[in-house]
Order: structure tokens, then sequence, then C-alpha cells
């Protein structure tokens, strides 16, 4: 884990290298629809969208089963040997960071985490084994 600079400024870095295509991690990541499948805190999505872009908006469940809002404040598609980057709000509060960097043989998968919520680490660290496992399963 780092503290590094970002777009939303001083975040902790919690990362993982995965044997994969970078385009499958950033499609999973994108996909409001399977953010149940890795993610520790999300129970169920409400989102019209297929993918998410700037601006898109929806609700997660979150365990006990309270709905929470959010907002997709940033979302830059990644091009070739660029990263791919979303940020969100939730609960109008600034949130993680998600970023997908390609890298010799795989991608790197990055949790931008808020430095007031650093206890946040141990969850997002369970979602990039998640995201492993289900990048691993996947043609």
């Amino acid at each position: 884990m780092n503290v590094v600079r970002t777009p939303d400024g001083r975040r902790l870095e919690v990362d993982r290298r995965i044997d994969a295509d970078p385009a499958s991690a950033w499609d999973l990541l994108v996909t409001p629809d399977r953010w149940p499948e890795w993610g520790p805190s999300v129970r169920a999505v409400d989102c019209a969208a297929a993918r998410i872009s700037e601006g898109t908006t929806g609700r997660v469940r979150v365990p006990g089963g309270v709905w929470i809002f959010f907002e997709i404040t940033a979302c830059r598609e990644p091009t070739a040997g660029r990263a791919g980057r979303w940020s969100w709000r939730v609960a109008k509060i600034p949130a993680t960071g998600h970023r997908v960097e390609p890298v010799s043989g795989g991608c790197r998968v990055v949790f931008e985490i808020p430095l007031v919520a650093a206890g946040y680490a141990p969850v997002c660290s369970r979602a990039l084994d998640r995201i492993a496992s289900i990048l691993r399963s996947e043609p």
C-alpha cells in the first residue's frame, strides 16, 4: 500500500497484479450489474446504465439492506498503453477510485481510498482477490 496523489487528491492505493486482459478487468469494474460479484460491501445495484460513464447515477445496497445513492464523478476509458480510471461519490461523499493499468502479461487493478477511509483497505483487498478469481475463471 502506498499513499499517492490522484486526480481526487491524496489517496491510499491497494493494488493487485492479475494475469488477465486489461480490457476484461475494465469491463468487470464498469459493469454495475457485476459489482456484487466482487465488491464485499455491495449486495445489489440499481442502475439504468449497462456500463458506467461520468455522470451515471444509481444506488447500491450495502450490508444491512440499506440503499445508498451514488454518482460516477469521473470515468476515463483505457486506451493503448494508458490506464482506465473511474471514481464516484457514495451518499454525496467522495469514495474509492478504481484503476486498471496494462502491464506485461496482464494488468494491475488499483483501488484508491480516501485517507480518512484507510480502514476500508481490507475490504478493497478482498475485492481484489475476488476480481482476480473471476478473471482467472472467465475464458
